[in-house]
């Protein structure tokens, strides 16, 4: 890891090169926008016959989560940028942030096998770098790491520092933001995309991209965690990595977009036929993480699209699906290997609220047939455990209004519904209902 950081600490002196300190705006630190989300939410009592160490809580929970977190760049060059960014999470989610495969608050932050404590940490520290195509250029607006003023429309883009997969990769304008839209981790991402991150949702690494007139292609390379939901990452990358190719069309920047991901991990992961194998001759439960080994890897795909119907683009529709081979052990992100979700966003100028939000998602979770049988022996993943398995499809409905009482405030209560939690057709359904409150600058 200190090789990668070394290497973006020598690409920026050496980029830096020429440039002028009395150029205006550079080297002038910027705060880009910080932001606090608190969200309570409550889990019904559910039917459950039996349980397991990973189980939702059968007589329901309630908890809170907050988060906090300031954002800032410094333009380096007229080229380069430099983005470091804190954050602080407390709380916790409900039944502990297990016995889902869609967990149903994307703003928890499950512990691992580590205590990560409670105080600030180093979200993202990065170098962001555009090398201009053409003479063409578009104005950006100030943003969470996007510093304002002109920007070519054709470039290549290279970042490399500590950030997050997902700050580029399987975007969505209605389906994207856990803070201020879904709420349920299978509807503001491809669960089915194990990208690399560590316990928090970063790790360190590389971006690549080509953006042109309608199209954009971006490649990432990125470190895994040492074990599954692991807060240490893995080096060197040639040991393990998550590596991630994603091709976006979008002929009209206001218009529908399409993008086609693929990704493949290396990591030192367990296989669950094998951890089904050697436990049947001892006797015992499998333990996947007994059969983990160097070299491992996982593949899959996703598809991602958005269909801007009215009210300038802010009622849309939405769609994803996403597949991995399910072989190999559920490593970063969370225990599902098929996933098909769809909704639709409503803007509230429709009822003259023009600030305001509707949203309403349906999310369909699957497991491979190995993961299935493996879970069904008893085993434990890092989100499921229910010590046996009668499996159906985990199926999630959610509905939230995002209601925006004066600028920079957002209420937004949420709805949401889990017929066969954990996969599991003898549990549930479960119910949740929360209320998340965002401020923002």
């Amino acid at each position: 890891m200190r090789t990668l950081h070394c290497l973006a600490a020598c690409g920026c002196l050496g980029l830096a090169v020429g440039a002028h300190a009395d150029e205006p705006g550079l080297f002038v630190p910027q705060l880009l926008g910080a932001q606090y989300t608190f969200v309570d939410q409550h889990q019904d009592a559910l039917t459950s016959p039996y349980a397991g160490p990973l189980s939702l809580n059968p007589r329901g929970d309630t908890e809170q989560s907050h988060t906090v977190g300031a954002y800032f760049g410094v333009p380096l060059t007229a080229r380069l940028q430099f983005y470091f960014d804190m954050e602080m999470f407390k709380g916790e989610g409900v039944s502990a942030a297990t016995g889902l495969g869609g967990l149903t608050n994307g703003d928890v932050i499950r512990s691992g096998t580590v205590d990560l404590g409670k105080r600030a940490y180093v979200a993202r520290r990065y170098f962001r770098y555009v090398l201009p195509l053409g003479d063409a250029t578009e104005t950006v607006e100030r943003a969470q790491d996007q510093l304002s003023g002109k920007q070519p429309v054709r470039h290549i883009e290279i970042k490399l520092g500590k950030m997050a997969a997902n700050d580029d990769f399987d975007k969505n304008r209605y389906a994207d933001s856990t803070r201020t839209q879904f709420m349920n981790w299978s509807l503001w991402n491809d669960t089915a995309w194990d990208f690399a991150a560590d316990t928090r949702g970063y790790t360190t690494g590389a971006m690549l991209a080509w953006v042109d007139a309608g199209w954009t292609l971006r490649y990432g390379i990125y470190q895994m965690p040492r074990e599954a939901n692991g807060q240490t990452l893995e080096w060197p990358l040639t040991r393990a990595n998550g590596q991630n190719l994603e091709l976006t069309l979008q002929p009209n920047a206001d218009g529908w977009a399409l993008r086609l991901l693929a990704f493949r991990n290396t990591a030192r992961m367990g296989v669950y036929r094998d951890a089904i194998a050697a436990a049947q001759s001892s006797g015992h439960p499998p333990d996947i993480v007994a059969d983990d080994r160097d070299g491992r890897h996982k593949t899959g795909f996703a598809l991602n699209g958005e269909l801007p119907l009215a009210d300038a683009g802010d009622t849309g529709l939405f769609a994803r699906y996403g597949w991995n081979d399910g072989k190999t052990e559920s490593f970063a992100f969370s225990e599902v290997d098929r996933t098909l979700s769809f909704g639709a966003q409503v803007a509230g100028s429709r009822w003259s609220r023009p600030n305001d939000r509707f949203g309403v998602g349906i999310a369909v979770d699957g497991l491979s047939a190995d993961h299935r049988d493996y879970l069904a022996a008893g085993g434990n993943g890092f989100l499921l455990g229910d010590g046996r398995l009668n499996y159906a499809h985990e199926q999630i409905a959610e509905a939230y209004y995002a209601f925006q009482p004066v600028a920079h405030v957002t209420l937004s209560p949420d709805l949401q519904f889990i017929r066969n939690p954990g996969y599991n057709r003898d549990r549930g359904p479960a119910k949740f209902l929360g209320l998340r409150a965002h401020i923002e600058y």
